[in-house]
């Protein structure tokens, strides 16, 4: 068993924000690998599927960011799913735009949805860093100098043409590749 969990906020008002880079990464693995429709479960939109005899859960937080864990302690005392087989999908503000970094365990760096899950089932799940960057200077003269309001800003039309569409869908076929590979891995050495 994994859990794929994207972070975000929900609601409308906040689909098209940095911070919900998570939800959409979501939601495109979803769409590419045929998941069932999301239904409301463990304080979240859920989903389940199977891929390659592994089960694989989806789990969009509606907790809002700052209480993530909540939703990921439910599910993850609920199925008994290993901390290991975690993969927890986030913006991250010191990594360029589109560049991905993959780690397990560390600190939260600021971000409210890694200290929540941190609390609340410990650091050693795998983190799916995506950049998102920190604001330039033209931005910080236009009232983005203060990082929640950097991050909870639109995505520009200039962002999703450059960089974002490709690191979404990029990113949503990595994780995938990943825990297949993990699972392969896992089935070679029993």
């Amino acid at each position: 068993m994994f859990l794929i969990a994207g972070l975000g906020n929900p609601g409308k008002f906040y689909k098209n924000n940095r911070h919900n880079i998570g939800y959409k990464i979501i939601d495109n693995i979803r769409d590419v690998y045929n998941f069932p429709d999301y239904t409301k479960k463990f304080k979240s939109e859920f989903s389940k599927s199977e891929l390659n005899r592994n089960i694989l859960f989806l789990l969009k937080p509606t907790t809002y960011m700052n209480n993530s864990g909540l939703a990921l302690k439910e599910i993850k005392d609920f199925y008994n799913i290993n901390i290991n087989n975690i993969y927890v999908i986030h913006d991250e503000i010191d990594l360029n735009q589109g560049l991905v970094k993959v780690k397990n365990g560390g600190g939260h760096n600021g971000h409210n949805g890694l200290k929540s899950i941190d609390s609340h089932i410990g650091k050693n799940y795998n983190r799916i860093r995506v950049g998102v960057s920190r604001p330039s200077k033209i931005f910080q003269e236009n009232a983005y100098e203060n990082i929640s309001n950097w991050v909870l800003s639109d995505f520009t039309s200039d962002e999703k043409k450059q960089w974002l569409d490709k690191t979404i869908f990029d990113v949503s076929d990595m994780v995938v590749s990943l825990i297949m590979n993990q699972s392969d891995f896992y089935d070679k050495n029993v």
